[in-house]
């Protein structure tokens, strides 16, 4: 239903995550081969392996065994990890009243395999030349982020909060909005717990080999007995029992004779073979020490990456690299106010580009000269000419709209929207846009202006807001707090509203039937929304609409009366609460980047008969609840359950109409079968649910296996009744439901759809059947049909 998604409150766009800026920013780096230049020649590099003992020993016996090594579940490495799991909350510090330490993030993107050679005519750019953190490969570095901070424990490890020191941010992140690139590269590279049961890496889920359900995903090994700084350690070694599913191979190397399985050292990978795109190798190396209360400190944690995004093409490096240090078990002096500061995270000084105190103090390693010449990198390759228009189309394409300047005070857009079509206004032709905070940092204004050539009328948004705190760029920065008065003109398609992208994006042109079932509408609009950092929000609206009966849907009540239109006036007030939510914010919504974090809204809605000439009381409630449930390596599940009821006698334009998607594209909390107004409803409950199996099953199948596809199951469900109260046979005085609507009023009977797809299929497409399970002989409708959507996902 329309309402339950809150104007100005972070939108969940499920196509449109965070993989779709982040393939845009990959794809950006790529293309900076051809910036520069680069001379396109395959090598041919010739390796040479050698094999060397580390330690000589004598072989006394040589025993072979015909046929297969049975693994036993319950040898001496199972044990031994049993033992650490039972020894973990023993030696975790966070689970202190109080527990602190300071941490030095460095995350740095090149391109690799480039040299001095293939540069040729530009040196200038030699001086961001690097090598890999192994020092094995050479790499031009295009991206470097810094940060530092404090992390404060307490109440036992139930309450945590970062207090960010110190940022840095320079190369190609500059392109685009450096917080939302910061975002999304701590979601994809987030800080490992070894310890944890799953460890989130690139939007995934891994099992962790020292997950209660282990035995499940690994196989264990003691393999070796050596020393690790110093200290005498037990290696071992544990590998994916599937190679295909999402695990690591590698070892943890365990203080030998310690009882409670002290870790010392943990490096791991994940193998090829694993069902992840874009990435051909990821490695994890991780030091910890031990005070003398047997306390365990994670004191540096490294993680590398080598990303390819098509074969054949410019090969990328990521890397994060972690220190930590200054543990204590006291509260912080000097942070006593943050412990009482709402929120997780917490600013201190420059929210970006600044060189805090600790962070100077904590990279402590000097930057490599390429890092340190960073900051003029940009500058550099803005020169090209080719780099400096390819930067300004896909800017464009990312954001959705074009600056008009350097420090653009207006931007125009959104660009998808500026032409699209449907049956009411045949070819539309929208301009719109929004001022930034280069114009103003508290008072901003948006809008746009379209006109049909079939219905020849034109149409109109205007929208002014004051914002009680200053924006860096634009209006929707996290948190809002602000006050707007919006007024527009505009067709209202009864029974057809998308929740998560514009209703005239062009790419919804193209539908699978003719919908005419529309109002025009005026809508004025006061609202404030307060933002909080715990991610709880509120909204409080007032609002005064005006519909207009057209002939496609006409206002004809039980006594024959032809109305033209009727007006209704309400207030209204919203709650949303998403406790750890994390979004890139983009000028009119955010796309969540990680999916943990569960999703509770309600709105109501209230107005009396008579106000402001209103024509009818309105009184609507409306919940919803997400949730997604992680299986470990065996994929995910996600769950919305949504309830709405109205409670006063409205006319059938107010009724909660399912929404009905005809467009061929896949479309979240939308019904692929339904047809716009098919079932009239005052009050119902509904619940989707879809299973991402991430090739839980095709993994397993030869040959299919190799096409690296993953499945998809979803199950819609809907029930909703209409009370005699808002039924138009019952009452003489409500508008009959127009003829050309063939208006249902659904029985016992829910509503139910069941698609069955293909995910992952050139790494970006999916492809879904859809069937109708329920009220298949309803004249018009479409049993089953194939949609099509596509994202980008690791």
């Amino acid at each position: 239903m329309k309402s339950i998604c809150f104007r100005n409150i972070s939108k969940r766009k499920e196509s449109q995550s965070l993989h779709n800026a982040v393939c845009l920013m990959a794809f950006v780096i790529a293309l900076l081969p051809c910036a520069i230049t680069l001379k396109a020649q395959h090598r041919q590099v010739e390796v040479d392996t050698a094999i060397f003992l580390r330690e000589a020993r004598e072989l006394q016996e040589l025993i072979v065994n015909p046929g297969k090594d049975r693994y036993s579940k319950d040898n001496p490495a199972t044990r031994l990890i049993r033992s650490i799991r039972n020894g973990q909350k023993k030696g975790d510090p966070r689970l202190l009243p109080h527990y602190s330490y300071d941490k030095y993030d460095k995350m740095t993107i090149g391109l690799l395999d480039i040299s001095e050679a293939d540069l040729g005519e530009k040196p200038e750019l030699i001086a961001y030349l690097d090598t890999t953190p192994d020092g094995k490969r050479t790499m031009l570095k295009v991206l470097l982020n810094e940060k530092a901070a404090t992390v404060l424990y307490s109440s036992g490890g139930k309450d945590r909060k970062e207090v960010h020191r110190g940022k840095t941010s320079y190369g190609v992140s500059e392109m685009f909005d450096v917080g939302n690139v910061e975002v999304v590269l701590q979601d994809l590279l987030r800080e490992v717990d070894v310890y944890d049961n799953d460890i989130t890496l690139m939007s995934n889920k891994f099992p962790s080999p020292l997950s209660s359900a282990g035995n499940v995903h690994y196989r264990y090994f003691i393999t070796d007995t050596l020393d690790v700084e110093g200290t005498r350690c037990i290696q071992l070694t544990f590998m994916p029992r599937n190679p295909l599913d999402f695990s690591f191979s590698g070892n943890l190397y365990v203080e030998e004779g310690d009882t409670t399985g002290f870790i010392r050292k943990v490096s791991m990978k994940v193998p090829r073979t694993v069902n992840l795109n874009f990435v051909d190798n990821m490695y994890i190396e991780q030091m910890y020490e031990k005070d003398s209360s047997g306390k365990r400190h994670k004191i540096s944690d490294r993680i590398y990456l080598d990303i390819c995004l098509v074969k054949g093409t410019q090969r990328l490096s990521a890397s994060r690299t972690s220190r930590y240090e200054n543990f204590s078990d006291k509260i912080r002096e000097d942070l006593k106010a943050a412990y009482e500061t709402v929120g997780p995270y917490i600013e201190i000084g420059k929210p970006s580009d600044s060189h805090g105190d600790l962070l100077t103090y904590m990279r402590r390693d000097d930057l490599t000269q390429a890092e340190a010449n960073m900051s003029s990198l940009m500058g550099d390759l803005r020169r090209y000419p080719f780099f400096y228009w390819a930067e300004k189309a896909l800017v464009v394409l990312v954001t959705g709209y074009i600056k008009t300047g350097k420090r653009s005070k207006f931007d125009f857009g959104p660009i998808n929207t500026l032409i699209s079509s449907n049956p009411i206004e045949g070819v539309r032709l929208r301009l719109g846009g929004v001022t930034t905070a280069n114009l103003s940092p508290n008072c901003f204004a948006n809008g746009y202006v379209a006109y049909g050539t079939r219905d020849r009328k034109w149409k109109y948004k205007g929208e002014v807001e004051y914002s009680f705190a200053k924006k860096r760029y634009h209006s929707r920065e996290f948190p809002i707090n602000c006050i707007s008065l919006t007024h527009m003109y505009d067709l209202d398609m009864i029974g057809q509203h998308y929740l998560f992208t514009n209703p005239d994006n062009v790419f919804l042109s193209l539908k699978r039937k003719k919908d005419l079932l529309a109002t025009y509408r005026h809508l004025t609009r006061l609202e404030y929304t307060l933002e909080m950092r715990n991610n709880l929000s509120f909204s409080v609206w007032g609002q005064h609409i005006r519909q207009d009966a057209t002939h496609w849907l006409p206002f004809v009540n039980g006594y024959g009366e032809n109305i033209p239109y009727y007006r209704r006036t309400t207030v209204g007030a919203s709650v949303r609460y998403s406790p750890g939510e994390k979004f890139i914010q983009e000028k009119d919504t955010r796309i969540a980047v990680n999916r943990d974090a569960p999703i509770l809204q309600m709105l109501m809605e209230w107005g009396p008969k008579g106000i402001s000439a209103s024509h009818y009381s309105i009184c609507k409630t409306e919940m919803s609840i997400w949730k997604r449930f992680w299986f470990s390596s065996f994929g995910y599940l996600d769950a919305l359950v949504k309830g709405g009821v109205i409670w006063s006698q409205v006319p059938y334009t107010e009724l909660l109409w399912p929404n009905a998607n005809l467009s061929y594209t896949i479309q979240p909390e939308s019904y692929s079968l339904l047809n716009p107004m098919e079932f009239a409803m005052d009050r119902y409950i509904s619940c989707d649910l879809t299973y991402w199996g991430n090739g839980v099953l095709f993994n397993r199948i030869p040959i299919v296996k190799k096409a690296k596809l993953r499945e998809i199951v979803e199950f819609k469900y809907l029930w909703g009744g209409l009370s005699k109260r808002n039924n138009p046979e019952h009452q003489s005085q409500l508008y009959r439901f127009p003829e050309n609507a063939e208006v249902s009023i659904m029985k016992t009977t829910p509503y139910m759809e069941l698609s069955i797809g293909l995910d992952n299929i050139l790494k970006i497409f999916r492809i879904d059947y859809v069937w109708r399970l329920t009220y298949l002989n309803i004249p018009g409708t479409d049993r089953s049909g194939l949609r099509v959507g596509v994202h980008f996902n690791f």
